[in-house]
């Protein structure tokens, strides 16, 4: 079995509040895009060695213990018996991008397992086991653009039309710590919710659609600010850092032609539509 999980972008973040469990409330859009780690699953019938785990592509820099892939297997295990399984994981998806690569690899082998096993948890088990794997993780379960709220647990599907743009998505190769960037955020309520703010035209998100995060990232990396300025410049409709960082992206009417210098970090360039999760 191959899987293919996406990478998403955030359309907006807003970190509301710090909860007493150490999480954080926010407000965001995630919306997939045809970026794809490959996720191979196969049954083995070497019984001695549980599971067995490999990869390629960009280095994930974590070790097999520390790979979300493993402890969803690990979680999933503890639930449900799994049989003797080799995982192969291709990544394509930088690693620390915000662009959720490893919660989307997470929730590709959870679903996947589940086809494998006799006895398939039901779905709502699936979405606690992944909200136990990473925040970002339920979101990945689904296929659609998505209102995310609460700690990443709370989603609601939106209608939201992006098939007739064309989106940029960019990436410096800044390794940026979810966890630090966290640390150097305020939160805040927002003045308006971000589920009214998305349902305004496009060409008016530059000025009312925030991402916290770019304050402190770009205080600290300047150059994801010109890659951002740099994407209005050549058209873009509407431009942002995704997650956390250090990906920034761009809504285009057509493709665009972009300098040399904005293109060196261009890792994907395709149509916005909101890509699936196909198995």
């Amino acid at each position: 079995m191959i899987l293919f999980s996406p990478a998403k972008i955030n359309i907006g973040l807003l970190i509301t509040r710090r909860r007493d469990d150490g999480y954080h409330d926010l407000q965001s859009v995630m919306h997939p895009v045809g970026l794809y780690d490959l996720i191979e699953i196969m049954e083995t019938e070497d019984s001695d060695r549980g599971i067995t785990f490999t990869d390629s592509g960009i280095p994930s820099g974590a070790s097999r213990e520390n790979n979300l892939c493993m402890r969803a297997c690990e979680l999933y295990g503890n639930m449900n018996p799994l049989p003797p399984l080799r995982l192969h994981l291709h990544k394509q998806i930088p690693v620390g991008a915000g662009l959720g690569g490893g919660s989307s690899d997470a929730s590709a082998t959870l679903k996947g397992i589940n086809m494998l096993v006799g006895r398939p948890l039901p779905e709502h088990k699936l979405e606690e086991l992944a909200a136990s794997v990473g925040s970002d993780c339920p979101f990945f379960l689904r296929a659609g653009t998505m209102m995310v709220e609460g700690r990443g647990e709370r989603l609601t599907p939106l209608s939201l039309r992006l098939e007739h743009l064309y989106l940029v998505l960019l990436n410096p190769g800044i390794h940026v710590s979810t966890a630090a960037a966290y640390r150097e955020i305020q939160p805040a309520a927002p003045e308006a919710h971000l589920g009214t703010l998305i349902r305004e035209p496009i060409e008016k998100w530059r000025n009312l659609i925030v991402n916290d995060f770019e304050v402190p990232l770009f205080k600290r990396h300047p150059l994801l600010k010109e890659l951002k300025q740099g994407l209005y410049q050549a058209g873009a409709l509407y431009a942002s850092m995704s997650g956390s960082g250090s990906s920034v992206y761009g809504f285009f009417r057509k493709p665009p032609s972009l300098p040399d210098a904005l293109d060196h970090f261009a890792i994907w360039k395709g149509g916005a539509g909101c890509a699936l999760t196909p198995v």
